[in-house]
């Protein structure tokens, strides 16, 4: 049996979410279609668990934190940048906010269910029908754009005045983004860019970091370099991993280098300054502070209150000088080859870690096929795109969740406005809804 509704919204992340309250909220029909079980997914995993829901910066600092397609994305931040998301999320749903370093808003609980649960409650306060567990195989586009038929796993036959398609990219498969938004955009004429990892961690010719495998350093600075080129410079936190290394400042460092790998292998090297507060003549005089104080240790037991115990080995061992070495013995040029070696600390990067594994992905749905203000494709009239599965990506500290949100409101708002002005279906057969656990 085929039911009818006003609109499908394929893919219950933020984009999707969104979407369906912001048309919901203004009276029309709407089913939710999730592939997983329940909804969120991969909101659930975002921030370390924690919920990184956006950053509370102005318009102009949000667009530079977006190098895949940002300005695309001006209208749609202009009208629902974070202010607003902050103040649906405290005002409406009831959320208490902090904001941390570098302006980045998490719950106050720093519990990413708890942003899932108040969006759950939303959709069950405005009418949302949720259908979940069913993968969406086919838009049957020969009606359009009068009626869309949307058919899928489970019983799914579905037909409706608009869709949106709000999959996600190609990233963190098992959340439910498995690249199916692709497929569907294509056959509906749309142009694909390819995919890739934008937010990733990366693999090391070295293989030193595997010994440091779960260390975690903070206020530490790392530069890419291609060639002989600055590409850009990070300050903030890393990860060391059995394959190389990852965390905030690694993850938003990897989008230009992959771009560098894919056509240069082996061209990209990390400088990792572990002690950026210090230039190298203040580092010098603290190793010397150091040595005096430790003047009848050797020189693999002098470096305690310098770095962390499970980096001393690596240093002591990059710096080619005797461990064994009575700390006395140490020669001036041998104290300033260490000195220079904790400001240029180097790695080379060999490839990025599999998409599959990266937390964003650059690429998707062509952005010059989209309306910039609405999100409705260009090509076929009442389809629109949300989100990830569109080719545009940012950097780690919010932006992501604060664009899908923003293009989920835009589109929602756009399919309420015309839904209002034109007439919809007439009462068909209901809807029942799926039951959906809570998270």
């Amino acid at each position: 049996m085929v039911m009818e509704t006003d609109l499908a919204v394929i893919g219950a992340g933020p984009a999707g979410i969104m979407t369906a309250l912001q048309a919901a909220k203004a009276g029309i029909r709407v089913v939710l279609i999730e592939r997983n079980q329940r909804i969120g997914r991969k909101l659930l995993i975002t921030g370390s668990g924690r919920c990184n829901l956006t950053n509370q910066s102005n318009l102009e600092e949000i667009i530079g934190n977006i190098p895949g397609n940002g300005r695309f994305l001006y209208s749609a931040l202009r009208r629902f940048g974070p202010e607003e998301l902050m103040a649906l999320f405290e005002d409406e749903f009831g959320v208490a906010l902090k904001v941390e370093r570098g302006h980045r808003v998490f719950p106050e609980s720093d519990q990413a269910q708890d942003i899932v649960r108040a969006l759950q409650n939303a959709l069950k306060d405005y009418g949302v029908t949720l259908w979940c567990g069913a993968r969406v195989l086919d838009i049957d586009l020969s009606g359009a754009p009068q009626v869309f038929r949307v058919t899928g796993e489970k019983g799914l036959h579905l037909d409706c005045r608009y869709v949106t398609v709000a999959t996600g990219g190609a990233s963190y498969p098992a959340t439910g983004s498995s690249g199916d938004g692709y497929r569907l955009a294509r056959s509906a004429g749309h142009q694909i860019i390819p995919a890739q990892p934008a937010l990733v961690p990366l693999e090391t010719k070295e293989n030193w970091p595997k010994q440091l495998q779960g260390l975690s350093l903070t206020n530490v600075a790392v530069t890419a370099w291609y060639r002989d080129k600055k590409l850009q410079a990070e300050f903030g936190e890393m990860l060391f991993t059995h394959f190389g290394v990852s965390g905030p400042i690694i993850l938003s460092l990897s989008r230009e280098i992959v771009q560098r790998l894919a056509n240069d292998p082996g061209s990209v090297k990390l400088i990792l300054d572990l002690k950026p507060a210090l230039n190298e003549t203040q580092l010098d005089l603290r190793l010397q502070r150091d040595f005096t104080k430790f003047v009848r240790k050797i020189y693999q037991n002098a470096l305690d209150e310098l770095l962390p115990k499970k980096m001393i080995p690596i240093i002591v061992e990059q710096s080619g000088i005797d461990p064994s070495k009575p700390v006395h013995q140490i020669t001036k040029e041998e104290r300033l080859r260490l000195v220079h070696l904790l400001k240029n600390l180097e790695l080379t990067v060999t490839q990025p870690r599999p998409l599959s594994e990266a937390i964003v992905t650059a690429g998707g749905v062509s952005t010059k096929e989209i309306d910039p203000k609405t999100m409705e494709s260009k090509i076929v009239p009442g389809l629109y795109f949300v989100g990830e599965v569109v080719d545009v990506d940012a950097y780690t500290g919010g932006f992501n969740l604060q664009i899908a949100f923003s293009m989920g409101y835009a589109a929602g708002r756009e399919i309420a406005a015309r839904a209002a002005a034109s007439k919809g279906f007439s009462e068909g057969d209901a809807i029942v809804s799926q039951k959906v656990p809570l998270v």
